[in-house]
């Protein structure tokens, strides 16, 4: 039995208690946008800009409902060309201000195709992954070991699989290069049941903050300097580059009318493209291509 009121139940209260941690950490307050969408549903957008810990973060619910799939998405699901559909999920992205604290993206979503039938096509999606611009190994180790935790309680094979398609997925091909250093990703999933794929996207969901907080207020507060924020700069061009190329979520969004405002929050505030620049070798930015964006088993190196 599909229940898709539970679900938009937990992700209301999924956004409300990591919106209200993340004020506390960051001490602002997020705009709190509801927003309706003309060919049905809508969403809550919470956004806070120039922070003194987060430079930009979203926190985005969304409820999306339509009478024919976007290409986006019938593509992949031929079978539910045609139908009514709804896609519902939370969606978030933090970038700190602090060059040395990684930015973090997490999202866990619900769609449903023929929901009133007794064949409806549903499935779960989702996962988190880590873009630091500095690299350190207890933060790459500690990120890793909550997601492996997250997934374990729901079976033991999930995370090495759901790692090796974050490593496949944040991938940027026309650099051969990785967006972070990833962390686990999931699409598609209906194995086992509803009950069995709700609890999953849930214990994602619920192992967000533990596996992003912690590396959070270790790095907040470290000085740096105006060129290492110039770096900073230059690698978010790598996360605006993956979400406008290649990213799902964006290209489902704006394919199903979605609100532009809303889609767009991930992108960060200030980015730089410098043209055919390389880092010092044997320098700190010069680390994080060869030791961290390199698809590593984070798990062993602990």
């Amino acid at each position: 039995m599909v229940d898709v009121a539970a679900v938009k139940s937990y992700l209301l209260a999924l956004q409300a208690l990591i919106v209200d941690r993340m004020t506390q950490v960051d001490g602002g307050t997020f705009l709190r946008d509801v927003w309706q969408r003309a060919e049905g549903g809508g969403g809550i957008s919470c956004v806070l800009e120039n922070g003194a810990v987060l430079e930009r973060a979203g926190v985005n619910f969304s409820h999306v409902k339509g009478e024919r799939l976007p290409p986006s998405a019938s593509s992949r699901h031929p079978e539910a060309t045609g139908l009514p559909f709804e896609a519902m999920g939370v969606s978030l992205v933090f970038h700190p201000r602090n060059p040395y604290a990684p930015t973090v993206h997490m999202n866990v979503r619900f769609f449903v195709a023929g929901a009133d039938t007794a064949s409806a096509i549903w499935w779960f999606g989702g996962g988190m992954d880590l873009t630091p611009y500095y690299g350190f190994q207890e933060d790459a180790v500690h990120f890793h070991q909550t997601c492996h935790k997250a997934l374990l309680l729901c079976g033991e094979t999930y995370y090495p699989r759901f790692k090796a398609n974050c490593d496949q997925y944040f991938f940027l091909p026309h650099r051969n290069e990785a967006r972070g250093i990833g962390g686990i990703f999931f699409d598609d999933f209906n194995e086992n049941g509803f009950a069995h794929g709700f609890h999953l996207m849930q214990s994602v969901g619920d192992h967000f903050l533990s596996a992003y907080l912690p590396i959070l207020q270790r790095r907040k507060d470290l000085p740096y300097t105006e060129q290492q924020r110039d770096y900073q700069a230059y690698r978010r061009g790598r996360y605006v580059e993956f979400n406008l190329v290649y990213d799902r979520g964006t290209l489902f969004g704006l394919q199903s009318r979605g609100r532009t405002e809303s889609i767009l929050m991930s992108m960060p505030p200030q980015v730089r493209w410098v043209y055919d620049w390389k880092p010092e070798p044997g320098s700190p930015e010069s680390a994080l291509l060869t030791e961290y964006l390199v698809g590593k088993d984070w798990l062993a190196e602990h």
